[in-house]
């Protein structure tokens, strides 16, 4: 774990939101950004860091997708496709490649190795051992994301410098070692009660957190930090789709789906989404390449019904203010909340 001046992590956001602005502008004002290197390519990763290193002489972290599960039944994934394909006609695309890979797993690991970046995260899996160490040889604190108190054991076993704990209330994707459908849900308070039974790590804290209040919640609960990613999808930073932004202000329920990517995410509930979740089976990434096509035309179409809205449960408290503002801001109000808690507690 590294020291922050203010106990604030902007979540990595993979497909478009995390940028080197957004990254750069809340370590610049005292919290840690970080870069989303899911979905692309190693020397797009690197173009990120760089960029990122021209703004900001303050540490960052990358966010590498780790491998998870093995290929799908193609059958399952073809039958599928059958329900997607009058859609994706209608918008005049043909359906990606359903294939399966490792989001340049390897490369990517090596790349932040020579990078030498502060931070370097792992969603939907846990490192080897040996890539723990080879990232710690060179200065990097290594954070793995967990949802249970297993998960947990697991990364402090390999080695873990902290934990990213993610509650269920989450936005975005679910980073479970697997995704099973009998996997249970914890809410974030739950797992800050639960997991330091098992391991004495850092726990930095995911889930619904978008206020000052729920940050002192949950600092209060034993976390060292909070990540929050939706708090900064309308940020002028973030690489957001206007679309996107303009459905976070909705009063719009959310939901856990496969529809999209084959991996259980949470999102603002859509018409995709309502009429695929109970059909789409757990197949990531293939399912992730079969629909990009269909989600990257209505995109274009600023079509918010058929994209992925990615959003945690609190998402109406997303603003579009300046990252470093918003930093300075959750700060303040946290402190407040705190001292109010304490005259309460007298």
């Amino acid at each position: 774990m590294i020291d922050l001046d203010v106990p604030v992590v902007q979540a990595p956001m993979a497909g478009g939101p995390s940028t080197p602005a957004l990254a750069a502008a809340v370590s610049n004002a005292g919290g840690l950004g970080f870069l989303a290197a899911g979905y692309k390519t190693p020397g797009a990763v690197l173009t990120d860091i760089t960029a990122t290193r021209e703004l900001t002489r303050r540490p960052f972290g990358v966010n590498v997708f780790a491998p998870s599960g093995r290929p799908a039944d193609r059958g399952t994934i073809d039958r599928y496709a059958d329900c997607l394909r009058s859609q994706a006609a209608a918008l005049g695309v043909a359906l990606g490649d359903p294939r399966f890979d490792d989001d340049y797993y390897e490369q990517k690991v090596e790349l932040l190795a020579q990078a030498r970046v502060a931070v370097v995260s792992f969603t939907f899996g846990c490192p080897t051992r040996s890539v723990v160490q080879r990232l710690q040889q060179v200065g990097a604190s290594v954070w793995v994301t967990v949802t249970d108190p297993r998960e947990a054991f697991l990364a402090a076993a390999a080695g873990a410098d902290a934990l990213v704990v993610q509650g269920v209330e989450a936005g975005g994707h679910r980073g479970s070692f697997v995704d099973t459908d009998d996997h249970e849900d914890y809410g974030i308070l739950a797992l800050l009660s639960l997991i330091p039974r098992r391991v004495d790590l850092p726990l930095v804290a995911a889930g619904g957190i978008a206020t000052g209040p729920a940050l002192a919640g949950v600092l209060a609960g034993g976390a060292t930090a909070a990540a929050l990613g939706t708090a900064f999808l309308r940020c002028p930073e973030a690489g957001t789709t206007a679309p996107h932004r303009d459905a976070v202000t909705q009063p719009r329920p959310t939901g856990l789906t496969r529809a999209f990517s084959g991996r259980l995410a949470r999102g603002l509930v859509n018409t995709f989404q309502t009429e695929h979740t109970t059909i789409a089976p757990i197949a990531y990434p293939e399912l992730h390449h079969l629909t990009a096509p269909l989600r990257a035309r209505a995109r274009e179409n600023g079509d918010a019904e058929r994209i992925s809205l990615w959003a945690g449960q609190a998402h109406e408290f997303a603003e579009a203010t300046p990252a470093g503002q918003l930093v300075v801001e959750l700060a303040q109000e946290a402190a407040a909340a705190i001292t109010r808690a304490n005259h309460r507690l007298k």
